[in-house]
């Protein structure tokens, strides 16, 4: 599961106030403005002062969380810094905006966080952390940054699937929904390759984005993700644990997932630093509850272990199928390219499904 390193709630409640609202200032969101800044990315606009001091530690510590148990490391977030007097243009819609702020004018007990939304672009997320001065401003960052980290997530992952869901899938939805009950939102293009009554393949759309080879410059990596969906009879909650489901996933992929190279097939690492995590989790309307699970996989067979990759998958039972479902997204990339935008875009699928 995601690292923190934060205190509990109840202390974080005590000492900084955290506040929702539309945005005060003109919003360009009517205009059909679109975010700027990647995937996974949170500018930080404050002074060098700041930037410089102790509050960038638990800046850091607090917004560039792991998704864990991913290898290379994936961060929730990396940071951006802009100063603002440099805050302009199409800087200033950036998708996710965090603005650090001491003002000496501010009355506050404690230090204040608000949330603003759709300022300067439609689907932005901007949060203000506002103090008097240094020594409040560092024990709000400090109490408070773990809820600041957990909007944006939310919002990230959300913002990937409004935008699947403004173009549905009606060809591979009505496959699923006739198969499985259920849906999801599925990214435009998306190709249903393995067809099985209690197994489905779901390739994403190849991207190209830029791999880093250090000195010798910059070329295209090759991302190819996308979904598993499988069912079997649901008989009792033990079939719910991390073990249990496990197995299921090596016994399915076993049989569905061969490998370009005879004799092998998609298995599970199973080595103690990559050893798959789960936990407990809902989709965005609340209405289907189940168990989440992170690892990598791995093509065995032939007595030896192949090529790999990264999956997260979504476990729920279907109450109208009496089915335990598995809808499981896997990403394939080169290790020096980041992961960060592919799994996301599994993260807000998993987080779409529906039972019809």
């Amino acid at each position: 599961m995601i690292r923190r390193t934060l205190t509990l709630l109840t202390a974080i409640v005590a000492l900084v106030s955290f506040t929702q609202c539309e945005s005060i200032r003109p919003s360009s969101a009517s205009t059909g403005l679109h975010v700027t800044g990647n995937v996974g990315e949170i500018m930080v606009v404050c002074e060098q002062g700041i930037w410089d001091s102790e509050i960038k530690h638990y800046l850091d510590s607090g917004l560039t969380q792991f998704i864990m148990p991913y290898m290379p490391d994936v961060a929730t977030f990396e940071l951006v810094h802009r100063k603002p007097n440099r805050f302009e243009g199409s800087f200033k819609r950036y998708r996710n905006t965090l603005f650090v702020t001491i003002d000496p004018t501010y009355k506050g007990d404690k230090g204040k966080i608000e949330l603003r939304k759709n300022v300067w672009a439609h689907s932005q997320m901007v949060i203000d952390i506002i103090a008097k001065d240094y020594p409040q401003m560092l024990e709000t960052v400090k109490h408070g940054i773990g809820q600041v980290h957990d909007k944006f997530d939310k919002a990230e992952w959300k913002r990937i699937m409004e935008r699947y869901q403004e173009q549905p899938d009606l060809v591979i939805g009505s496959r699923l929904e006739e198969n499985f009950g259920i849906n999801m939102a599925l990214p435009n293009g998306s190709k249903l390759v393995t067809n099985r009554p209690n197994f489905y393949r779901i390739e994403f759309p190849k991207t190209f984005r830029p791999i880093d080879f250090g000195d010798s410059g910059q070329d295209a990596g090759g991302i190819h993700s996308g979904l598993l969906v499988y069912q079997y009879d649901f008989i009792d909650s033990n079939q719910l644990s991390l073990e249990r489901l496990l197995a299921a996933r090596d016994t399915m992929l076993k049989h569905n997932v061969p490998s370009e190279i005879e004799g092998m097939y998609m298995g599970t690492q199973y080595v103690s630093y990559v050893y798959p995590e789960g936990n407990n989790i809902s989709t965005a309307d609340g209405k289907v509850k189940g168990y989440e699970m992170r690892g990598m996989y791995v093509f065995l067979g032939n007595g030896k272990a192949g090529t790999g990759g990264a999956f997260w998958a979504f476990h729920f039972v279907n109450p109208e199928t009496k089915k335990l479902v598995c809808v499981s997204g896997y990403v394939d990339a080169p290790p020096t390219t980041s992961w960060t935008q592919p799994l996301r875009e599994i993260q807000a699928v998993l987080r779409s499904i529906v039972i019809v």
